[in-house]
């Protein structure tokens, strides 16, 4: 089922997620790979870039209220438990400051390989 709903989701992004999308998978050949709607632990992420352990999300009004956040709450924190750093965003954020929010995935993610790399090492 959750494949399924993932599925489904990928092709019907809302206007900010098409928009951060764009952006987002031009930073493969930086060895930055992005996914989509990845389902996970029971989850769908909005964005994830699994080699960095880094999940996206990309939030509007509904979230910062009563029962949506609380379950992000909970959420969060089973990503986290899973190794997940998760990095949250307001839609408007992504209207105001596009290359600010991109410039922050951007080191998360080079942070994330970088610690992969080096627990590769050990």
């Amino acid at each position: 089922m959750t494949d399924e709903r993932a599925r489904a989701l990928r092709k019907d992004l809302t206007r900010h997620e098409a928009r951060l999308w764009l952006r987002l998978r031009t930073l493969r050949p930086q060895g930055i790979h992005i996914r989509r709607q990845v389902p996970m632990n029971g989850y769908i992420l909005d964005f994830a870039c699994l080699r960095a352990k880094l999940a996206i999300e990309v939030d509007g009004e509904h979230h910062g209220i009563g029962r949506q956040q609380a379950h992000d709450v909970l959420r969060d924190a089973a990503l986290a438990r899973a190794g997940l750093r998760v990095l949250r965003f307001w839609n408007h954020e992504i209207d105001a400051n596009i290359d600010g929010v991109v410039e922050t995935i951007i080191a998360a993610a080079e942070q994330g390989l970088k610690a992969r790399r080096s627990s590769d090492l050990r």
